[in-house]
């Protein structure tokens, strides 16, 4: 049980590293030291920095994975189209040092890159399901070819608005704010669709911009 505590330890205090200094800014005796453990135990559970990122990538992977998995045949609500995002947002503020520097992150990690071009080809699936189901609810106006932008939109939005919105505290990498991340990605909705619902997308979004 020791073995897999001290792992979990690393993975975690890792994670915040990361996230709060920048993945290149940080080293394993960083991390040991902050671990308060000696270099040749870290080394007994991650042989490199490389291991750890790559096992971060890993959980981050199947974390995205589940939810991703949006039901084709679901009729889905903008309640939960609204969660849906909400929970994409946070998780991806969870792993946000993956994306605070992205392409140089898969540059350094070529393990990553095949996990990461399927991962955006999921949101971009997930991203239409939804749309297609509010198309056949009649809750959405949009023709073929405005769909298929729209959804690349929504996925470059999701993948780089951590980097965009880190831009303005580079200085405070913790200050993470996914609402605002979530209010883009509704407002590029709301050109679509019928007048109840995009009020309803309007006050949904307004709170998260007052939050």
């Amino acid at each position: 049980m020791g073995k897999v505590k001290t792992r979990d330890r690393i993975l975690d205090v890792s994670l915040q590293l990361f996230n709060r200094l920048g993945e290149p800014n940080v080293t394993t005796l960083l991390i040991s030291d902050e671990l308060e453990i000696s270099p040749g135990n870290l080394y007994y559970h991650f042989k490199s920095k490389s291991d750890i990122v790559e096992e971060l990538y890993g959980r981050f992977d199947h974390e995205m994975n589940d939810l991703l998995a949006v039901p084709e045949d679901a009729e889905i609500t903008l309640d939960q189209q609204n969660f849906f995002l909400h929970l994409l947002f946070e998780t991806v503020a969870r792993y946000r040092f993956i994306y605070q520097d992205l392409v140089n992150v898969l540059s350094r990690y070529d393990a990553l890159q095949s996990p990461f071009r399927r991962l955006l080809k999921r949101k971009q699936k997930a991203f239409r399901t939804i749309c297609e189901s509010f198309r056949h609810q009649e809750m959405m106006q949009i023709s073929g070819e405005e769909l298929a932008a729209l959804c690349e939109q929504l996925t470059l939005t999701a993948c780089y608005w951590t980097s965009y919105d880190s831009l303005s505290h580079l200085q405070e990498r913790d200050r993470v704010d996914p609402g605002r991340g979530v209010y883009q990605m509704l407002r590029l909705l709301l050109p679509y669709l019928g007048e109840p619902e995009r009020e309803q997308v309007q006050l949904i979004s307004r709170a998260y911009l007052a939050d």
